[in-house]
């Protein structure tokens, strides 16, 4: 299945953006890039506001965030009440992520990874299903507060 893929952040996450906006496209995936647009120094909520806003409002199906630790993406891009952005350094924890929790974006830490570990994350991120039943509860209750 191909998807509408936003992607983003910010300088530390630049060179691994690159790589995996390829690999979208070689799976076949719409990618739309929300930059930065050089590994100059940016400010992630620059980025990732219209990302977040864009994914939240279905314009695109999944949201792929990067920065340095995956924190200040994560923390930004989840001020939105339909968004469900996790951070992971793990594929058990993307997967986890989708099934459980029906995340939207995925948010990569590039300093603490290496880019083949962010590309498997990123492909188990988006070969996921919500699993439904008893978490579609929890996820409904994410926004009630």
């Amino acid at each position: 299945m191909s998807y509408k893929v936003a992607i983003g952040g910010d300088h530390a996450g630049y060179s691994y953006k690159n790589v995996l906006k390829e690999v979208l496209a070689e799976l076949g995936h719409e990618v739309q890039d929300f930059g930065p647009d050089s590994d100059a120094s940016a400010d992630y909520p620059d980025h990732v506001h219209p990302l977040a806003q864009a994914v939240e409002a279905k314009k695109f199906d999944f949201g792929v965030l990067v920065c340095g630790s995956g924190n200040g993406v994560a923390i930004t891009a989840n001020k939105y009440p339909q968004i469900r952005a996790a951070l992971c350094w793990q594929t058990a924890l993307a997967k986890l992520a989708r099934e459980h929790n029906d995340a939207n974006i995925i948010c990569i830490p590039a300093r603490f990874l290496s880019v083949e570990e962010a590309v498997d994350m990123m492909k188990v991120f988006l070969s996921t299903d919500f699993m439904g039943g008893r978490h579609a509860e929890r996820v409904r209750k994410i926004t009630g507060c």
